[in-house]
C-alpha cells in the first residue's frame, strides 16, 4: 500500500468501536449548544491518541489537533454533536433514554466516524504532512454552533490557519456506502419567517362587524405559494413553506390576530433578497386590501453551503479510489436543507458530502427521512465514512499523489 492510500478494509477495523460509540451517544442525546454528557463521551473516546485537545468556552465543543511528522497544510474534519427535540419511535434497543430528545439527524454517526478517523490517522501519523483539526461542534440544529466555534478561534490553531475543510452527512435516503456531492451550492440558505396578521376581533355570528384576520392569513399563505412559482427562476430555486398557523381559541370568537411561521430556502444572495421582498410585499398588500395589517419579520439563518469546485473534484477522486468509482456520484441538484458547516465553507475552501446510509432491507426511497422519529441508518456505512475522512486528510496533506496534485 502506497503512503497516503487508505482501504475500506483498513477502516473496518474500527467499525465495532464506532458502532458502540454511536449507540452510546444515541441513547443519551442532548440538544443545543451545551452538551456536557456528549462532550465528555467524545473526550473519553479521543483519550490516548496523542492529540492536543481544546474545549469551548461558551459551548460544549471539542477541537482536537493531530500534527504530522512533517510540515504541510492544515485540514479540518467536522462532526456535529447535537440532537433534535423529538420523541423517538424506532424501537431500537439503544433508543433514546432522554424524553423529547433524539439523534434523528445522524449526528451520533458523524461523531463516531470522526473518532474512528482520528484513531486511524493517529496510527498513521508518520505519513501525515501538516495538521488535522477534528471539529466536534454542538448546536448545528439551528443554534449556529459552527459560527460560535469560529468566533472562538477554530480556524487558527496555534497561529496556523486552516487550509481546507471537509464534512460528511449521513443520508438514509441514499444507497448505503455511496458518496454524493457537487461543486457549488450543495445545501440552501435557511431563514425563519414570522407574519402577524392583525384585524379586529368580534363575535363569530357577525363577521361583518369585525375584520377577520383568518381568511386574510389563509389568502397570504396561498398567494405565497403561487408567487414562488411565478416570480422565481426555476434554475435558481426557492422554497417558501408556512409550517405553522395559530389563531383564536374558541369557536364563537373572531380573533384579533393570526400568526404564521415558516421557513425560506434559497441558493443565491440575489434570490434570497428577492424572496424576502416578495414575502413582505404580498403579506402587507393582501392585509391592506382587507382592511387589516401584516407585520413581517424574517430572521436570517444559515448561509448557502457552497462546495469549492477544486476541492470537490479532489474529494470525488479520493473517494472513488477508496470506495470504488461506482460508489461515488455527483449530486445532480442541491438539497434545500441547510447546514451550519456553511460558515466554515464561507471562510475556507472545502466541501460537504452526503454519505448514503439506507438501513438494511429498505429501499432508499422508502427509508424514514432524517428528522423523522423513526430515522435510522445502516451502521456498516460508518466504515466508509471513516475511510473517506482519513483519505481526504492524508492525501490533502501531501501523503499521496492526489494531495500533491491538488
Amino acid at each position: 500500500m502506497r503512503s497516503g492510500d487508505v482501504t475500506l478494509d483498513e477502516a473496518r477495523r474500527f467499525l465495532p468501536d464506532a458502532v458502540a460509540l454511536r449507540r452510546s451517544l444515541h441513547a443519551r442525546p442532548e440538544i443545543g449548544l451545551h452538551l456536557p454528557t456528549t462532550q465528555r463521551r467524545v473526550l473519553e473516546a479521543l483519550d490516548g491518541l496523542g492529540l492536543k485537545v481544546r474545549t469551548g468556552r461558551r459551548l460544549s465543543s471539542v477541537t482536537a489537533t493531530l500534527d504530522g511528522r512533517r510540515e504541510g497544510p492544515v485540514v479540518l474534519l467536522r462532526a456535529d454533536m447535537d440532537a433534535l427535540p423529538l420523541s423517538e419511535a424506532t424501537g431500537l434497543a439503544f433508543a433514546s433514554r432522554v424524553p423529547d430528545a433524539m439523534h434523528a439527524c445522524g449526528h451520533d454517526a458523524h461523531m463516531a466516524m470522526l473518532v474512528g478517523a482520528a484513531r486511524l490517522l493517529a496510527e498513521r501519523r508518520d505519513e501525515l504532512a501538516g495538521r488535522v483539526v477534528f471539529m466536534f461542534q454542538p448546536g448545528e440544529e439551528g443554534h449556529h454552533g459552527a459560527r460560535h466555534m469560529i468566533d472562538e478561534g477554530l480556524l487558527s490553531t496555534d497561529g496556523r490557519a486552516v487550509d481546507a475543510a471537509f464534512a460528511l452527512h449521513v443520508m438514509p435516503g441514499l444507497p448505503s456506502g455511496t458518496l454524493w456531492l457537487r461543486p457549488g451550492p450543495q445545501m440552501a440558505a435557511s431563514d425563519k419567517l414570522r407574519v402577524v396578521v392583525r384585524g379586529r376581533g368580534g363575535h363569530a355570528s357577525s363577521p361583518h362587524t369585525a375584520c377577520d384576520p383568518v381568511p386574510v392569513a389563509c389568502e397570504v399563505v396561498l398567494a405565497l405559494q403561487t408567487a414562488v412559482t411565478r416570480t422565481i427562476d426555476i434554475a435558481d430555486p426557492a422554497v417558501v413553506t408556512v409550517s405553522s398557523l395559530a389563531a383564536g381559541s374558541l369557536p364563537g370568537i373572531i380573533p384579533e390576530t393570526v400568526e404564521l411561521a415558516g421557513t425560506l430556502r434559497t441558493l443565491s444572495p440575489e434570490t434570497r433578497a428577492r424572496v424576502h421582498a416578495m414575502v413582505e410585499r404580498i403579506a402587507t398588500g393582501i392585509a391592506v386590501t382587507h382592511g387589516a395589517t401584516a407585520e413581517v419579520s424574517i430572521r436570517p439563518g444559515y448561509p448557502v453551503t457552497r462546495n469549492d469546485p477544486a476541492f470537490t473534484e479532489f474529494v470525488l477522486r479520493t473517494a472513488a479510489q477508496v470506495l470504488g468509482p461506482e460508489q461515488v456520484q455527483v449530486l445532480p441538484a442541491p438539497a434545500m436543507t441547510a447546514e451550519d458547516f456553511s460558515y466554515v465553507l464561507r471562510a475556507v475552501p472545502g466541501a460537504l458530502a452526503f454519505l448514503g446510509a439506507c438501513p438494511p432491507g429498505l429501499d432508499p426511497g422508502q427509508a424514514p427521512a432524517l428528522h423523522s422519529d423513526r430515522a435510522d441508518i445502516d451502521e456498516d456505512a460508518l466504515a466508509a465514512g471513516i475511510a473517506c475522512h482519513t483519505a481526504v486528510a492524508l492525501r490533502r496533506s501531501g501523503a499521496g499523489s492526489e494531495g500533491r496534485a491538488s
